[in-house]
């Protein structure tokens, strides 16, 4: 099993403008030294030093770690407010969003730490576009079946696999059968928007 310190490689601090303050705030607020917090958390001091300068993105695993140390959640290290934590997405609210050829359907809140996207993949569709972007996924083959390409390696999933990588490796997502494929995802939003992330380009479909 990884630790928690292990995760995407750095980012220059502008790409979290609130997470690294916030991780700061809630540890004093915790009354716990830098080097107390880190053991607390499995982490080194100098590599909690560095996600609470923007230096380094933190994995979800380290945000998980980091959340029971300080007595809160994810989405309070993120520094999300109790008004954005809705609870429950209803099926009649999950209105459809067509872009480069997939269909999706938010299956959580948007503005989240972690987002949940219900995703139809058709045949054909941004097979050759190869994503790379900093957080984690998940992914869960829900019917149909998937080819992914994590780095040099091709897997095929069937219904009821799943997968969950570093969203910094190379991946391209395709459709196997003719008939697309339907996944459901969850991932970190951590710097890029939800159709960056999952989507690829909008405007063309090149790799």
């Amino acid at each position: 099993m990884s630790s928690p310190e292990a995760g995407p490689s750095a980012e220059p601090a502008e790409a979290l403008p609130a997470v690294a303050p916030q991780l700061r705030a809630l540890r004093r607020g915790a009354f716990l030294t830098l080097e107390a917090a880190a053991r607390d958390a499995g982490l080194s001091p100098a590599h909690l030093s560095r996600l609470e300068t923007g230096q380094r993105q933190p994995s979800l695993p380290t945000l998980l770690s980091l959340a029971r140390v300080y007595g809160t959640t994810v989405s309070g290290l993120l520094g999300e407010t109790a008004a954005d934590r809705e609870a429950v997405v209803r099926a009649a609210d999950m209105e459809p969003t067509t872009a480069g050829g997939w269909t999706y359907r938010q299956a959580g809140p948007p503005g989240r730490g972690m987002q949940a996207l219900r995703v139809q993949v058709p045949h054909g569709s941004q097979g050759d576009i190869v994503r790379a972007h900093p957080g984690e996924e998940w992914l869960y083959v829900l019917g149909g079946r998937l080819r992914l390409r994590l780095g040099d390696t091709l897997h095929r999933l069937a219904p009821g696999d799943s997968a969950h990588f570093d969203s910094l490796t190379p991946h391209r997502i395709a459709a196997e059968d003719p008939g697309g494929v339907e996944l459901l995802f969850v991932h970190t939003l951590l710097q890029s928007p939800t159709a960056a992330l999952c989507l690829g380009p909008t405007h063309g479909d090149v790799s």
